[in-house]
């Protein structure tokens, strides 16, 4: 088994079922408050791990002690015992990098001591394999350039018990075969299973961590400029030829929130606000931002399949039932929104370097929001660009010439719905 937080740490999730209470504590003792996950994770696993090592130490003791080589006997319970006086250090003084290169030197070194008392490689079944897990501790719970310098005494530890194979070949105790053959098999199956799972463990975490990274980064940016950003972290920017933006606003929200805490705005704000994500999800519309009690998002990003304009009056039309909804169960005054679309080009890209942007930038962008500005609280307001690719499916009326800031008079349509099908279309 491996240790982490998942599997061994203090919860099993999977199995739904907890480690017995002394366990976890044990697991925990080098742990702070303020360390973070990845941190203290590290901690648990790397704890846990010498937990096992040091009663696999007493076990192998014992065995040599069952041979009658009690001498031999002291390495691996010297191992232990100075395990447990380690991780009773940690525990009181919370040094974990103190911790962590006294048990990567005892697990480098003697190993190699045995395998010289037993009278080299043949004689101790190869017990110096266990001398591996040396680097392999220092990658996983140090660093990379740590683990290098540990390698690399590995294999020098190594070459030198090659050239004094012979030197320590007359100290072999007289093992019949088959209990050497025996201790290479355990030694071999032991380490080569521990070895497994820390690397079944670093695999799994780096998965995870990037399942994580880019769930995160989904969050912020669509996926054809997430997968291009990782790629190429330069400038991205693009211009689309057509798209429908969307604008969104809660009418006199500013009013209505002064009557609201600090927690009960952001809960209602966030509560709104995931209902829209997740209609746009549904619409196949790519939300761009929130701007206080406003909420924008634009239908037509490259990557999607669906005809925009439609993509983006459907998610309109679902957006006044939905709130209505959330305020109906909040036992809140109704609100309203106003909510703005127009057809038309933008250019779309990334800003910042430490904190990612996606945002959209035009002539129809800034259209699409005095849409929703000098819309009607409750109606939905379209530009005539958005009306002419929406007109044979949905009706609408017309507002007449709406003078515009910044634009003058512009024609402007209402929508008032999906067109019904006409006996010839139900026919079809």
């Amino acid at each position: 088994t491996m240790a982490s937080a998942q599997a061994f740490g203090l919860e099993q999730r999977a199995a739904g079922r907890r480690l017995p209470e002394w366990l976890s504590r044990l697991a925990a003792v080098g742990t702070l408050p303020g360390d973070p996950d990845d941190v203290r994770l590290r901690k648990v696993t790397l704890t846990f791990s010498v937990g096992m090592i040091t009663l696999a130490g007493f076990l192998w003791g014992t065995m040599y002690v069952a041979l009658g080589q009690d001498r031999s006997a002291l390495f691996p319970y010297a191992y232990s015992v100075c395990s447990l006086l380690n991780i009773a250090a940690l525990a009181i003084w919370k040094r974990y990098g103190i911790f962590r290169f006294l048990q990567i030197f005892f697990i480098l070194w003697l190993p190699y001591l045995l395998q010289w008392h037993l009278g080299g490689f043949v004689a101790s079944g190869a017990v110096m394999i266990w001398a591996l897990l040396a680097p392999i501790g220092a990658l996983l719970f140090d660093n990379p350039r740590a683990a290098i310098t540990w390698f690399i005494a590995y294999l020098g530890l190594a070459v030198f018990s090659a050239a004094i194979e012979s030197s320590v070949e007359p100290l072999a105790p007289p093992f019949h075969l088959a209990v050497r053959v025996g201790f290479f098999a355990l030694n071999l199956g032991t380490v080569s299973t521990v070895v497994f799972l820390l690397l079944r463990y670093f695999v799994r975490e780096v998965g995870q961590a990037q399942d994580r990274s880019e769930r995160l980064l989904l969050n912020i940016l669509p996926r054809a400029i997430a997968d291009r950003l990782k790629h190429d972290p330069g400038t991205i920017a693009e211009t689309v030829p057509e798209v429908t933006v969307l604008f969104a606003d809660i009418v006199n929200f500013t009013g209505f929130s002064a009557e609201l805490t600090a927690k009960e705005l952001v809960r209602l704000l966030n509560d709104v606000f995931s209902a829209f994500d997740r209609l746009a999800d549904a619409h196949g519309l790519e939300k761009i931002k929130t701007i206080g009690d406003a909420y924008m998002a634009v239908a037509g990003l490259p990557g999607s399949t669906r005809a925009h304009a439609e993509a983006a009056v459907e998610m309109a039309l679902e957006l006044h039932p939905t709130l209505d909804q959330i305020c109906r169960e909040r036992g809140t005054a109704r609100l309203q929104l106003r909510i703005g679309l127009n057809t038309g080009p933008v250019v779309a890209g990334v800003i910042g370097r430490r904190k990612f942007s996606f945002d959209l930038w035009g002539d129809a962008v800034n259209t699409a929001s005095r849409m929703e500005s000098h819309g009607l609280p409750g109606r939905i307001q379209v530009t005539q660009r958005t009306y002419e690719c929406l007109r044979a499916d949905y009706e609408f009326e017309p507002r007449g010439p709406v003078e515009i800031k910044g634009k003058g008079l512009m024609s402007t349509y209402l929508l008032v719905g999906r067109r019904k099908a006409s006996a010839t279309d139900a026919a079809r």
